[in-house]
């Protein structure tokens, strides 16, 4: 299952540790950082990962309106006690606009929509561009079958394509590519192995079969991690 990276802001902190309390209830949120100031926000997105902001409206310094406008490229959702800013809200084109107190039934509701959006927006791209070995390729997903990481640099990656063809794909590492993948075609399966759903041949407890050929022109296995089994099963029911 696809997990949506969201950051939180609320200059309240029992409001923002309530908030955070009821977002890790669902599966497919994960948190990546709590904010109680919208300037430190400012400072830091850039380097964060993530898709959705879950934001308060009236904060001392900047407002949760003008956050939003900053952070114009990501999904936004607010959480606000003043409702008469609910129209101000969505003329930025918000997901949605929470009245607090929050009810975790209202949340989910948000949260549905926003997750809605985001895989159908995922599910649009057929490609992502990065350097290899052959400079700046471009890897279109239904060619792309399986990644390891290289042995002779574990900063980089090897990507088998259709027809035998290799890319060894530099200075990545797997949490990048899994955010740059379809979560429903592609998943990791070991600390070190991101395997193609459709490259799948069979699977046991401990390993997966693979319908490509080995470079040693044996069948090729990898192994099935014990902290990855769940997460592998679960995406095979879901998807």
């Amino acid at each position: 299952m696809l997990k949506i990276k969201c950051i939180l802001l609320d200059d309240e902190l029992p409001g923002l540790t309530y908030l955070r309390m009821l977002c890790e209830q669902f599966p497919f949120i994960e948190v990546v950082k709590c904010f109680d100031s919208p300037l430190n926000v400012i400072e830091e997105f850039k380097t964060l990962e993530f898709d959705l902001c879950l934001l308060d409206i009236n904060m001392p310094g900047l407002s949760g309106l003008e956050v939003a406008q900053v952070l114009k490229d990501k999904y936004i959702i607010f959480v606000s006690a003043h409702p008469e800013y609910a129209a101000d809200a969505y003329d930025l084109e918000a997901i949605d606009f929470i009245k607090k107190p929050v009810a975790k039934e209202r949340l989910e509701k948000a949260l549905n929509k926003a997750y809605k959006l985001i895989t159908e927006k995922e599910s649009r791209k057929t490609y992502f561009s990065w350097n290899t070995n052959q400079g700046k390729s471009m890897l279109f997903f239904d060619e792309l079958l399986y990644i390891n990481t290289s042995e002779i640099d574990k900063r980089d990656k090897l990507a088998y394509l259709k027809d035998d063809q290799t890319l060894l794909l530099k200075n990545i590492s797997i949490e990048k590519l899994l955010s740059l993948l379809p979560s429903g075609e592609f998943i990791q399966v070991n600390k070190a192995e991101i395997v193609s759903k459709k490259t799948i041949q069979s699977h046991a407890a401990d390993e997966i079969t693979l319908k490509i050929k080995h470079p040693s022109k044996k069948q090729f296995v990898v192994t099935l991690g014990d902290s990855f089994r769940k997460n592998f099963q679960d995406w095979l029911r879901f998807y």
